[in-house]
């Protein structure tokens, strides 16, 4: 182990230590969970292979669904959940499927994130001015206007300094921002409530061991519950589509190894199932430590194993410490980071150049906050993946006049039903009293809809040329639909 690796280790242990506690009390758990979960990211996935300085703990992404489902099912039930959610990141894994995680359309991660983004600051503000937050996260946003007049001053004053600071950091000279932002503003916000005496609530203190709390027969036996099955197919999948696109950002801040994303799915599905028998919150990559072990010169994986026992003996040896913290002050805190899930910036240019994402992150954003997580991240997906079909289903029609001859109708492209009514409406147009010829050799793809409605438009021509009703037809390739769109999809 270098001494960077150690520097860095403190570094990401100064960064971890008030997110794992935030997070926790923002999921509805006891605050020593956070850490339990922090310490296994350090202690479990930081020696397994896959990415080797990426740091695992706690996330703000999956906050609003930890919530969401210790609320309907209870908090004993949530070691199940992620127990189980860590064998499904594990099978996917083995079978080498992590790589179909880049495959999601990045406008559905945004807006997913934009999402919980907004569920998280709306059900923070309440915890920063220490009220309750009603259930549901539309009730949180409709609520907020009555907020103020609840809040309690001392509180709203704390949290709201905490954001200031976070915002106001970056600001700083470099040579004031030596310990992490986080740290500090929760540091200051402890200190200001204890000697001034302020009325404000701060966590409740428990020891690791009396917060762990191992799932029983009765959790398991849940799981044959499909809202227990769909909540743990959510904590897999938004987990490991976090801790990928984490790898992905960390691999291009570094000039080492490139991540194994197998491997790396792996290592997280082996990190939840640890912290799922213990009762703990999931865990996925995270992206704020990750960056912070980096840039604080990391080189091997013992930073991030390093950063575990840091927060071991911080919980085993100061405790009380954890006291002191204001729990608006951890409210501050998500709140900040909520902010930066939303994508504001990236917004309007996306918006200019491509329309139809932006309009996937909306639409999967406001989904989210109108139903839950899990079905909002649907809804974006079976939006994206009907944008696609649209987009790659282009056909062009176009006729050339062969005077005597007839008319040649070439159609180029990509012929399938979302297209059908343009074909129909250009082939119904054509001429009567014409001879047509129907030619295909520039399709690269028909659907059985097309060659159907093709076959279908071709043998009416066939007819009102028997009848006389029109003059014979020249050659119109078309043949069977099962052989055109064999043939045509081959091109």
């Amino acid at each position: 182990m270098s001494a960077a690796d150690l520097v860095a280790s403190l570094v990401v242990f100064l960064v971890a230590l008030p997110l794992c506690l935030g997070v926790a009390v923002a999921s509805g758990v006891p605050a020593g969970l956070g850490i339990v979960t922090g310490i296994v990211g350090g202690l479990v996935v930081g020696v397994l292979p896959g990415s080797s300085l990426q740091v695992s703990g706690p996330a703000a992404g999956l906050t609003v669904l930890v919530f969401e489902a210790v609320r309907a099912y209870g908090p004993a039930t949530l070691g199940v959940l992620v127990l189980a959610a860590g064998l499904v990141q594990i099978g996917v894994g083995v079978l080498r499927l992590g790589r179909w995680f880049r495959a999601v359309s990045v406008a559905v991660v945004h807006g997913m994130l934009a999402g919980i983004g907004l569920v998280l600051v709306a059900g923070q503000l309440y915890a920063l001015g220490d009220v309750a937050a009603p259930a549901g996260a539309a009730a949180k946003i409709t609520g907020l206007a009555g907020l103020a007049g609840s809040a309690e001053p001392a509180a709203l004053a704390v949290g709201a300094g905490t954001v200031l600071l976070l915002v106001l950091w970056p600001r700083l000279p470099r040579a004031a921002r030596i310990l992490p932002a986080p740290l500090v503003a929760v540091g200051l916000a402890a200190a200001a409530t204890a000697l001034l005496d302020l009325p404000v609530r701060t966590i409740e203190v428990r020891g690791l061991l009396d917060a762990v709390r191992p799932p029983g027969g009765a959790e398991f036996a849940r799981l044959t519950e499909p809202g227990v099955l769909g909540t743990v197919l959510a904590f897999a999948l938004i987990a490991s589509a976090e801790s990928l696109f984490s790898a992905a950002a960390v691999d291009r801040l570094h000039q080492g190894r490139g991540t194994d994303y197998d491997k790396e799915l792996i290592a997280q599905g082996t990190g939840n199932a640890v912290c799922g028998a213990l009762g703990a919150l999931p865990l996925t990559a995270v992206i704020v430590r990750s960056a912070a072990n980096v840039r604080a010169g990391a080189r091997t994986k013992a930073s991030r194993v390093l950063h575990g026992v840091w927060l071991l003996l911080f919980a085993a040896v100061l405790p009380a410490a954890l006291g002191l913290i204001p729990v608006a002050a951890l409210a501050g805190l998500l709140v900040h980071a909520g902010c930066k899930l939303i994508p504001v910036r990236e917004l309007r240019p996306l918006w200019r150049e491509h329309r139809g994402e932006a309009v996937v992150l909306g639409v999967t954003a406001v989904a989210i906050v109108a139903t839950n997580l899990f079905e909002g991240v649907l809804v974006g997906l079976a939006l994206a993946v009907a944008k696609t079909a649209w987009d790659t289903s282009h056909v062009h029609v176009e006729t050339a006049d062969r005077g005597a001859a007839g008319l040649v109708v070439h159609v180029r492209g990509h012929a399938t039903f979302l297209r059908l009514p343009k074909l129909l409406d250009a082939l119904e147009a054509l001429p009567q009293d014409r001879p047509v010829r129907l030619d295909l050799a520039g399709l690269r793809h028909v659907d059985h809809a097309c060659a159907a409605a093709l076959e279908g438009w071709a043998e009416r021509r066939r007819r009102l040329a028997a009848a006389g009703q029109a003059p014979p037809a020249g050659p119109v390739p078309v043949p069977s639909a099962g052989r055109i769109a064999t043939d045509r999809s081959t091109k």
